[in-house]
């Protein structure tokens, strides 16, 4: 069983497969729950809490940074194991409330993960009752933190901060690896980058976002993908990749964003033509012909 390690006082970490929950409080206090990771991996979550908080352990709330299928995939199971309820920004409970699809991914940007986001999904998902609706400013269970609302990647992503340390949890808004490389995506190597290529659907919004952030010069940065950075110059480093953030050359959302509201999904730019698919397709028929011929060849001989 993989252990939460500590970033930060009262803050620790835990890497569920290629995306990260954070733990907010101390052993015999009141803690929060930082997003979910991937669906079926609560298990591995709640032996992980009661290592750190103790057997039966339960925090006092889960916060979503957002609701994307590996930020909140096991949250209703959590939700459920514990009886506590799920807070996220008011922008995302369309889609945690089975009214709305996200918009689509994007992979025509490029990248690594651009290419696998034609394999994940991007669909709503119910939490019931559990779902609740995060008001103020100030984070459910976790005093002296505050959220700030960072759109971009998602229409209702927040970012959480506290003040008094400067310790940053940033969600997707960026991220500390970069997804867009395949050497960066299978070592995780630290890098500032911006998180999830393909599902950031307001580019505009996701700079605005990394610049308020910066802004802020965090001690620690602790994102969704990646491992947590905290070395001396990081508001510095912060800044400049703050400064340097631009959209990608190309892909459906760069020009004009997905327009989105409290319904949901209100209208979507057209979708650019992909050839991967139809490249896949066609070297599948070549293969495919070339296995035949070959099959009829030794028929003959035979």
């Amino acid at each position: 069983m993989r252990l939460i390690t500590r970033i930060a006082p009262d803050v620790g970490w835990l890497p569920v497969s290629f995306v990260n929950v954070y733990f907010i409080g101390r052993p015999g206090g009141a803690w929060t729950l930082v997003d979910t990771g991937l669906p079926g991996r609560a298990t591995q979550i709640r032996e992980a809490a009661e290592a750190r908080f103790g057997t039966g352990a339960r925090p006092e709330a889960i916060v979503l940074t957002h609701g994307h299928f590996d930020h909140a995939g096991s949250a209703a199971e959590l939700a459920d194991l514990w009886d506590v309820p799920i807070y996220a920004h008011r922008l995302e409970l369309p889609y945690l409330t089975g009214r709305s699809d996200y918009p689509p991914p994007d992979p025509t940007v490029g990248g690594a993960i651009a290419f696998l986001s034609r394999f994940m999904p991007h669909r709503r998902r119910d939490l019931g009752a559990r779902i609740h609706e995060l008001r103020g400013s100030d984070v459910p269970g976790a005093a002296g933190w505050e959220w700030r609302a960072t759109p971009g990647h998602s229409p209702g992503h927040i970012s959480l901060f506290r003040s008094s340390d400067r310790v940053l949890l940033a969600g997707d808004a960026f991220a500390t690896m970069n997804m867009d490389s395949w050497t960066g995506l299978l070592t995780g190597k630290r890098s500032l980058a911006p998180a999830g290529s393909p599902f950031n659907t307001d580019w505009d919004a996701t700079m605005r976002s990394v610049r308020e952030l910066a802004e802020l010069r965090p001690n620690v940065a602790a994102c969704g993908h990646g491992i947590p950075r905290h070395e001396a110059d990081l508001p510095e480093r912060l800044r400049r990749f703050a400064d340097r953030f631009r959209p990608p050359a190309h892909g459906r959302y760069v020009a004009q964003p997905a327009t989105t509201d409290d319904s949901g999904v209100v209208a979507l730019p057209p979708a650019p033509f992909d050839p991967v698919p139809y490249a896949t397709a066609g070297a599948l028929i070549l293969m495919g012909l070339a296995v035949g011929a070959g099959y009829l060849d030794d028929t003959r001989r035979r």
